[in-house]
């Protein structure tokens, strides 16, 4: 019971860290274009973070990104130890890119952390190939749907836009990113509060507590989703100058733009049941509106740089995870 309890308050000190690391995704445009303060953006993000509690609950009915989560490893192989190997490997990754102001996949961690604790306890076998590499492909897949998804609104846009007056424009987006960032904020917390609650889930199925994840009590999706929402709180500072501006300058106009995009691809991806990144979304989405301007304005040597973290993620908390597997085990942790 102390290790599943250790697992358990590890998952929510992720959940927590995975809030501020990822709240610049949700805030770095709405602070950068000055709609609210820092202050104001992380409660306005927050407060959707949780709210996304009740619409997965009680609007989709299910926690799907959960269940595949929970079959990253086969179900015969998982033990505590594993679980948390796994967690503190995740962790220390997050932090270390979070304090070199580096927008990371929290999920893409967390599945490389589960997965290589798993593999270096029991192999290969220990995996389900197919769901590792449904989600790895997002790697890609998600900023790049970004991508296109904020190139087609902000070109839709302007052209419904191009006869209005400008300071008219600007005043009436500045309002409408407030709805742009909650929605995205919203999508932040249905994708990622669900991959903490599958690790726990998971781990409560490995002790014996649980018999499958529909019959996990509630207290845990609850517990996942305020701990997002309180890590958002929180802030990131770090990072939010990477996402507002280092990438390209953004406008009330190009953020609206680019947060409906990210997170309409979000949703769409919370429909298909795959957990992906919202760093990688909302990513691809501000190169979109960057690159509709013109493709200069857009710092691709930047964007470079950040794919090389983004695909070093997995690979990185897998052999981190590994390691302290093997370290657990020699001390005789079961």
């Amino acid at each position: 019971m102390t290790l599943l309890i250790l697992v358990i308050a590890l998952a929510l000190i992720f959940d927590f860290i995975n809030g501020f690391h990822d709240a610049a995704n949700s805030i770095a445009t709405i602070v950068t274009t000055r709609v609210l303060t820092p202050f104001q953006a992380v409660l306005w993000a927050a407060a959707f973070n949780f709210i996304a509690f009740f619409v997965a609950k009680y609007i989709i009915g299910e926690f799907g990104i959960a269940d595949t989560v929970s079959k990253t490893v086969l179900r015969e192989f998982i033990t505590l130890p594993i679980i948390l190997s796994g967690l503190l490997a995740a962790i220390s990754w997050n932090l270390m890119t979070w304090w070199l102001g580096i927008p990371s996949s929290s999920s893409h961690t967390l599945i490389g952390g589960f997965a290589g604790a798993a593999i270096s306890a029991a192999g290969f076998q220990s995996i389900h190939v197919g769901v590792i590499v449904k989600i790895a492909s997002f790697i890609i897949l998600a900023p790049v749907i970004g991508l296109l998804i904020s190139s087609i609104i902000t070109i839709s846009v302007l052209w419904a836009f191009k006869r209005v007056n400008a300071r008219t424009a600007e005043n009436s987006f500045r309002k409408l990113q407030l709805v742009s960032s909650g929605l995205f904020s919203l999508g932040h917390g249905l994708n990622d509060s669900q991959k903490v609650m599958g690790i726990i889930a998971t781990a409560m199925i490995s002790y014996g507590s649980i018999d499958s994840i529909e019959a996990m009590p509630d207290w845990v999706p609850l517990s996942c989703f305020a701990a997002i929402g309180l890590g958002t709180m929180s802030g990131g500072w770090r990072i939010v100058k990477t996402m507002g501006s280092k990438i390209t300058k953004v406008t009330s106009l190009e953020g609206v733009c680019a947060e409906t995009a990210g997170a309409l691809t979000l949703f769409i991806t919370e429909h298909l049941k795959i957990p992906v990144s919202t760093t990688h979304t909302i990513t691809g989405a501000i190169m979109g509106v960057g690159a509709v301007k013109r493709l200069s304005a857009v710092r691709w040597g930047i964007t470079i740089n950040l794919m090389w973290a983004w695909i070093l993620t997995i690979p990185v908390s897998a052999v981190l995870a590994g390691l302290i597997y093997l370290l657990i085990s020699t001390l005789g942790l079961r």
